[in-house]
């Protein structure tokens, strides 16, 4: 199995022009992103949860993977904190644990950036990882893949991107933290019509969906530590549907089903499928 492997499963069935970046990037991000976080052992900060209007909740894409690489993590003797807003606590309490969660809320630049310095701060965490979490475009404001603004419904994790020196952004739409990385190669893109995130991030993984992106993070960190912690196939749709029964729905449709960008269970499965193959 090789790191490159792994990328190309994460980015199989692409239907949001995320080949189209990869054709044009420096490849073995996964690799790299690996490393990073294994060398910096300790706690980690796991952001995750995209808002949907619908809903007034987050969507079924990136709880899922964040928690299956938190417990992944801990299994490795990490220390784990999620980090979200007020519209997505309950999902990822619910499918990890109250303690572990950080409410970061939902204010003004100033006073956002206080809370990321303070948290960093109290908490020390030593890699910061986002799982499909909206970034700040070039005017400001947080976007949909229809262009919307939900700004107000947002909390500004951003700054704690800003703030750290090692930290990994994992995204499938062009509008997600750490897509800053690629925003001038998304302006030249026509098949990608989005606002894209000016943050950055050390290192950028990039998927069809981003929990793909998580377990092919979590693919890569059982190459390098020579264990498969891959989830099995059950334990992804465990982990889609109790995100689903405690709220997410489905992000592009915004209907409330256990489906992930478009995909059933069963068409979601493909990519862990493939990734357990490996092994």
């Amino acid at each position: 199995m090789d790191y490159l492997d792994i990328e190309k499963i994460i980015l199989e069935d692409d239907q949001r022009g995320m080949t189209s970046i990869y054709e044009k990037i420096n490849k073995g991000y996964l690799e790299r992103s690996v490393d990073l976080i294994l060398e910096n052992k300790g706690l980690v900060f796991i952001s995750t949860g995209f808002y949907i209007f619908s809903a007034q909740s987050s969507e079924t894409d990136g709880p899922p993977g964040a928690i299956a690489l938190g417990e992944t993590l801990e299994k490795l003797g990490f220390e784990v904190m999620y980090v979200t807003d007020k519209f997505s606590k309950n999902i990822i309490s619910g499918m990890s644990s109250e303690e572990k969660v950080i409410d970061f809320p939902i204010t003004s630049h100033t006073e956002s950036s206080k809370v990321a310095n303070d948290l960093i701060k109290d908490y020390d965490p030593k890699s910061i990882i986002a799982i499909e979490r909206a970034g700040l475009s070039s005017d400001g404001k947080y976007k949909n893949f229809k262009g919307l603004d939900f700004s107000k419904y947002n909390a500004k994790v951003d700054y704690l991107f800003e703030q750290h020196p090692s930290t990994v952004g994992i995204g499938d739409g062009g509008n997600e933290i750490g897509m800053g990385n690629y925003k001038d190669i998304i302006f030249q893109l026509d098949n990608i019509s989005i606002s894209p995130s000016i943050i950055t991030t050390t290192q950028n993984i990039i998927a069809s969906t981003s929990n793909w992106g998580a377990y092919g993070l979590i693919a890569g960190i059982s190459k390098k530590t020579k264990m498969n912690l891959i989830p099995s196939v059950q334990k992804g749709k465990n982990l889609i549907n109790l995100a689903y029964k405690l709220g997410a729905v489905e992000g592009m449709s915004g209907e409330s089903k256990p489906w992930v960008d478009g995909r059933s269970l069963e068409k979601d499965k493909i990519c862990l499928e493939k990734l357990n193959s490996l092994f």
